[in-house]
């Protein structure tokens, strides 16, 4: 096997790509927070939205079709629709440092955003009302850096479950992960919130390892094959789950290839959450394209890549998740129901 074939299939994260930075907030008095991704110098930016109930900011503007080429941040929030101020911290801070869209009369950060919906996860104690705001963006800002960053209960993750459609007291922790997928010259690499209604499953042995749990709370599920029994569920309000993330490349690429970038990437989430997609969903998923790389790519290699890292940074956020008491009930970790 020469050096131009070997992957690397599960460590790594968005910071193996040159030029974007990973922040994180999380909130002392409420299991919520934000995540940042800087791109400092500005990165080709483009969205996919494949769930029924996306909470999102900015997401217009990065459609091929419009004017503003590259973006300087991407913010993940929980808190619902109320996260979204999160992003003019993140705005606020880009400009304090002069980065932004040039203008004749100042520079215009570019922030789009995605949120997920975290308001159910309270710990005995916690004060409810406390969402991300404008303050826990720039907080975030300022913990951007190009280390490792954390994983599980933490940033955007913090209050994230998973296998919610039998109730909130059958359900496990979500969080946030990480991967990086490196070929040859190109590194595609995925930063991933799992907040999903439904299971999330090992890609590499389909083996649910999250989700729903059996009525006495012992077991898995199996969400797919409940509704395929003519089991329906609770069925959690719309907009009440969602995964959001962000997949970076080193690759030169113009919108129109960033946002097939970010479509394939929700091919990653298809093979590790079943069901993915739905009604009950918001998922969002951000691509940028950082252009350090200038040789010319092989944009079908790199939807390939970005599944795959997808994929596996959804396993990792699954895998690094800590279980936490609320006050509707134990929500347990991957790592618990298997032990």
């Amino acid at each position: 096997m020469t050096s131009q074939n070997i992957v690397n299939t599960g460590h790594g994260s968005l910071v193996d790509v040159p030029g974007l930075q990973i922040g994180h907030f999380t909130h002392s008095q409420r299991l919520t927070g934000c995540t940042v991704v800087l791109a400092p110098d500005g990165a080709v930016g483009a969205v996919d939205v494949r769930g029924a109930a996306p909470g999102t900011r900015e997401t217009d503007l990065l459609d091929p079709a419009n004017l503003v080429e590259r973006v300087h941040a991407v913010l993940l929030s929980g808190g619902s629709a109320f996260g979204l101020d999160a992003a003019s911290g993140v705005m606020r801070w880009l400009d304090e440092h002069q980065i932004g869209f040039e203008t004749p009369y100042g520079r215009v950060p570019i922030v789009p955003a995605a949120v997920l919906f975290d308001l159910p996860v309270v710990r005995p104690g916690d004060s409810p009302n406390i969402r991300p705001d404008a303050a826990a963006g720039y907080a975030a800002c300022q913990d951007a850096s190009s280390q490792p960053p954390a994983a599980g209960n933490v940033g955007a993750g913090a209050g994230a479950s998973v296998g919610k459609l039998f109730g909130m007291d059958r359900a496990m922790k979500g969080g946030i992960g990480h991967a990086s997928v490196r070929t040859g010259p190109w590194v595609v690499a995925a930063l991933i919130a799992c907040n999903a209604v439904g299971d999330v499953l090992d890609p590499h042995t389909g083996q649910i390892i999250a989700g729903a749990r059996s009525a006495d709370g012992t077991t898995l599920l199996d969400t797919q094959s409940a509704l395929l029994s003519g089991n329906p569920g609770s069925r959690p309000l719309p907009g009440t789950n969602t995964t959001i993330g962000v997949v970076g490349t080193n690759a030169t690429l113009s919108k129109a290839q960033a946002k097939r970038l970010a479509m394939s990437a929700h091919d990653g989430l298809a093979r590790s959450i079943r069901p993915a997609h739905t009604t009950l969903d918001g998922d969002t998923l951000f691509a940028l394209a950082t252009g350090t790389e200038t040789r010319t790519a092989d944009l079908m290699l790199l939807t390939v890549m970005a599944a795959q890292a997808t994929a596996l940074a959804t396993l990792d956020a699954i895998q690094k998740a800590q279980g936490i008491a609320t006050t509707l009930g134990y929500l347990p970790a991957a790592r618990e129901l298997v032990a």
